[in-house]
């Protein structure tokens, strides 16, 4: 098991955990995580781009002229799409982007992503992380004090305060441990868990 030290507000040592190797010391595979994250990244398209067909343009069916005699190339009613403001032939309709991945491999590229953070010390444990009221300076303070500025902290329940104190600092992101995601973890620099977040995290993926 890796040994890493649990740190205080202040950035100092107070103890000491042991993180479970079949969770923080797993290979990462690169194939892996971008499975996952190009799935989350679909998953999050909306998809609601559409056009209106030749049967949903509002115009008389009415045919414009007659077949012969005219001169003119034969033509069908108001709403063709060879027309201004007639139908379009080849545009989009809603969809869904949405993926499937199984599920043990999105629980796989989550142990990798966890796992890359260790492998680059850009992982931290705090033993609790604190503030008396909602307030962005105090918690930018502290995490200036572990001298990090782009950071992903991970806590183990919802904490009203520390993710209203953080939610105007376009660097730093609070997030639940049941909403712990491969994306999340890549795009910050470094990860905070908070210690009782790491037996959480612990307990959901070992298992």
């Amino acid at each position: 098991m890796a040994v890493i030290d649990v740190l205080n507000m202040q950035g100092e040592k107070v103890s000491e955990i042991d993180l479970a190797d079949d969770v923080f010391n797993v290979p990462v595979k690169s194939s892996v995580l971008h499975e996952v994250v190009t799935m989350q990244l679909a998953a999050r398209r909306t998809g609601t781009a559409s056009v209106k067909r030749r049967g949903e343009v509002r115009g008389s069916t009415r045919k414009l002229f007659r077949q012969k005699g005219t001169g003119r190339a034969r033509r069908g009613d108001i709403r063709s799409p060879l027309l201004r403001g007639g139908g379009v032939t080849f545009g989009p309709s809603p969809r869904s982007f949405a993926r499937n991945v199984p599920k043990k491999v999105r629980k796989l590229a989550l142990k990798m992503a966890l796992s890359s953070k260790v492998q680059e010390n850009e992982l931290i444990v705090m033993d609790r992380f604190e503030l008396e009221q909602i307030k962005t300076k105090a918690f930018l303070n502290v995490v200036k004090t572990l001298d990090k500025e782009n950071v992903l902290v991970v806590t183990d329940q919802k904490d009203e305060t520390l993710e209203l104190s953080s939610r105007n600092l376009p660097k730093v992101k609070v997030l639940r441990c049941d909403g712990l995601n491969v994306y999340d973890i890549l795009k910050y620099k470094d990860v905070i868990l908070l210690e009782p977040a790491v037996e959480m995290i612990q307990g959901r993926l070992s298992a």
